[in-house]
């Protein structure tokens, strides 16, 4: 039974407020799960000519365009499927999650301007006419162990990236598209040579001086033998459409892995951790160090009546944030709890639009000081 008082560093976030002396909070209406991505999409508009510099032009009209499906994924035979592996790489905070998503046509990985947001290996996968493509968005290479109190959790994320390259057949290697830093460069060297590399030049709508983009990627064609380059943005469909057709040669004919409408391989309740995480950066922004974590302790479904649609359903999670001092608890719990508060608010009304039902949600914070560099704790919490 539910208290009616949340105890001290605890959040809980219903789906409908019971009646009591503080302001009711908005109820919010389940909607139908996401479809898996769509296949027909809007003709793009036509490239713009560069009369400075018609090489970019050239580039990019050579790139190998996508086709559209001519069936539907059930309509494939299994003799005629491919399927591959294909991991997206690159420095912390590059854009890798937000790529994932687009190519998937759902977000199945958080994003935030924080760095590091994605810490495990994380499955997207798109089906698109008779190739299936398995999008692994790993955590950005760390290529420095010194931060205080952190060395095991980098540790971590970079043995997931590099057992991650060993079984795929194609590498997506991000960066900004007019930019190469040191830490670029240091991910680069860390990829396996026997596997081949595709250059994503991403946010190619954001390079406000187009002639010199050319000659940039001209020199990134001398820093590594890259199968192809692909200038990009992953906002746009028509050129997320592009990269899968590029991608495709590289998938070896085999059946699918996984059905046809599948998105990722990732639990519901892996999921409300990651929805959780999301919403505690996005919502602490700089203040809070990204040692933080979120452990899911219980994740219940309640099936909805008989005869009923899976919208009377009801989901109940109870989740907790760690944190690495008692500074950064009351961060999380805010003014009044009021930070904290919101957290469960938005991460209850995202976990709604992904289950399908109503959801019941509570939060509590905890301190655990030096869980980031215990590989005992991280095992506990969930990092393989």
């Amino acid at each position: 039974m539910t208290p009616s008082k949340a105890p001290k560093g605890t959040a809980k976030s219903a789906p409908k407020a019971k009646p009591q002396a503080q302001k009711p909070q908005a109820k919010s209406q389940p909607k139908h799960q996401a479809k898996p991505h769509a296949k027909a999409q809007a003709k793009p508009a036509p490239e713009a000519q560069d009369a400075v510099n018609p090489g970019l032009d050239a580039m990019l009209a050579n790139l190998k365009m996508a086709k559209g499906a001519t069936a539907t994924p059930a309509a494939v035979p299994e003799s005629e499927q491919r399927c591959g592996l294909v991991a997206i790489v690159g420095r912390p905070n590059v854009g890798k999650s937000t790529l994932m998503n687009a190519l998937v046509g759902q977000k199945v990985s958080i994003t935030s301007r924080k760095a590091q947001t994605t810490r495990h290996r994380i499955t997207g996968i798109c089906t698109d006419g008779d190739t299936q493509f398995v999008f692994v968005d790993t955590p950005g290479f760390q290529t420095r162990h010194t931060v205080k109190g952190t060395a095991a959790l980098n540790r971590n994320l970079n043995k997931t990236v590099q057992a991650t390259l060993s079984d795929v057949q194609v590498v997506l290697f991000l960066v900004e598209a007019g930019r190469f830093g040191p830490d670029d460069a240091k991910v680069l060297a860390l990829l396996p040579p026997d596997k081949p590399v595709l250059l994503i030049a991403n946010k190619l709508d954001q390079v406000k001086l187009r002639e010199t983009l050319f000659p940039w990627l001209q020199q990134m064609q001398t820093e590594f033998p890259f199968k192809e380059i692909v200038p990009m943005s992953a906002e746009k469909p028509a050129d997320v459409k592009r990269l899968l057709g590029v991608v495709r040669p590289y998938m070896e004919q085999q059946a699918w892995w996984y059905d046809a409408e599948a998105l990722t391989d990732r639990t519901d309740r892996f999921m409300a951790s990651e929805i959780i995480r999301e919403k505690l950066f996005r919502l602490t922004g700089d203040e809070l160090p990204y040692t933080s974590t979120v452990v899911i302790d219980q994740y219940t479904e309640e099936a909805p009546p008989i005869g009923k649609p899976k919208a009377t359903g009801l989901v109940r999670i109870a989740a907790t944030i760690i944190v690495e001092r008692d500074q950064h608890k009351g961060m999380v719990i805010g003014d009044k709890g009021e930070r904290l508060k919101r957290i469960g608010t938005e991460a209850r009304t995202e976990m709604e639009r992904l289950v399908g039902c109503k959801v019941f949600m509570e939060i509590w914070v905890k301190v655990r000081s030096g869980w980031a560099d215990d590989d005992a704790r991280l095992r506990t919490y969930g990092y393989e």
